[in-house]
């Protein structure tokens, strides 16, 4: 097999709550363990406040972890050091944000952003050779003519043009890995399949990875090659994305496929279960952080933290009873 592009390790971040004083800590990723390889697209999943977006800053370096190791092509971030190589990392691993509106500076012609980036970031290219560079990005994600868009101010275009024209900006340095932050979620119904179509033509024809956070699972079943479901911090299911959502064995993922509007996904879980408490993730104790709002837990979920179990060829799931066939009944608050 070869070796993963980037690779996290226990990967833990931890966030301050309240005053100078306080010791109290909001666990927004605890022990994240997963992988990117090369050419794929790997959709990380979950409801807001899951730590997915935390992820993806730690992976961008916009924070440190608290403890845990990250690894790109197989070295620590600890080796990259110096402005050279941290605006080397950022070549091969830009990001893609979620609001389309604000991710591009209104006063300037989209062309600056992107023939600014490649001043910064492709040093070897002369001027007609950014130009000629813009044009080629901004064709390769679907916006005709290309020399047209690139002369108009962000206000003049539409939602969907932009966040395009942010693919445009991380493709423009050649990236290995993009991490596209919620890139479809401000977007209409209507214009979302095409941005998805977008990444899938930058997998296959580009051999770009893609790390897709999200919250729909219907357009992480359309676009990607694995998935990984997150909930409170914690990774409790992953595995290439049919053998997941096919056979869903976490209660969380069973959950969050029973409200997709799809006549093939299994309702395994009750409505019932999406009342209870919300995570305790400030100062959480040990147990299954799912279990205040999962009709399956029993008692070891309060007290013995699951981790992850092979269910079958690459996919695993974190909870005590993923493949037991219990009842309902035994649910403990």
């Amino acid at each position: 097999m070869t070796e993963p592009l980037i690779e996290t390790r226990q990967l833990t971040r931890h966030f301050k709550v309240g005053g100078t004083f306080s010791r109290r800590r909001l666990h927004a990723v605890d022990d994240v363990n997963l992988t990117i390889n090369r050419g794929e697209i790997v959709a990380l999943a979950g409801e807001s406040g899951s730590g997915k977006s935390t992820v993806a800053r730690l992976l961008a370096r916009v924070y440190q972890p608290t403890s845990g190791e990250i690894l790109y092509r197989g070295k620590p971030f600890a080796s990259v050091r110096g402005r050279r190589d941290s605006l080397a990392y950022r070549s091969d691993v830009p990001m893609v944000f979620q609001d389309p509106f604000s991710s591009l500076n209104p006063a300037y012609r989209v062309s600056h952003g992107i023939i600014r980036g490649l001043k910064l970031h492709r040093r070897e290219l002369n001027r007609a050779q950014r130009v000629e560079e813009a044009l080629r990005v901004v064709d390769a994600v679907g916006l005709h003519p290309a020399s047209e868009i690139l002369d108009r101010y962000p206000y003049e275009l539409s939602g969907g043009q932009r966040q395009r024209i942010g693919f445009a900006q991380a493709l423009a340095y050649k990236p290995k890995l993009i991490l596209a932050d919620e890139p479809v979620s401000m977007l209409d119904v209507s214009i979302r399949i095409g941005l998805l179509n977008v990444m899938v033509s930058l997998r296959d024809d580009g051999g770009v990875s893609i790390l897709y956070i999200t919250h729909d699972i219907a357009s992480a079943r359309y676009v990607s090659d694995r998935l990984i479901v997150m909930y409170a911090g914690h990774v409790v299911e992953s595995g290439p994305t049919e053998a997941v959502l096919a056979g869903a064995k976490h209660p969380y993922t069973q959950l969050l496929l029973s409200a997709v509007p799809d006549p093939r996904a299994p309702l395994a879980v009750d409505a019932e279960a999406v009342k209870g408490e919300p995570p305790r993730v400030i100062d959480p104790t040990p147990g299954c952080r799912f279990r205040w709002r999962c009709p399956l837990a029993i008692e070891q979920c309060a007290q013995v933290t699951p981790l992850p179990r092979e269910l079958g060829p690459g996919h695993q799931a974190a909870c005590h009873v993923a493949s037991a066939e219990l009842p309902a009944a035994a649910v403990h608050r």
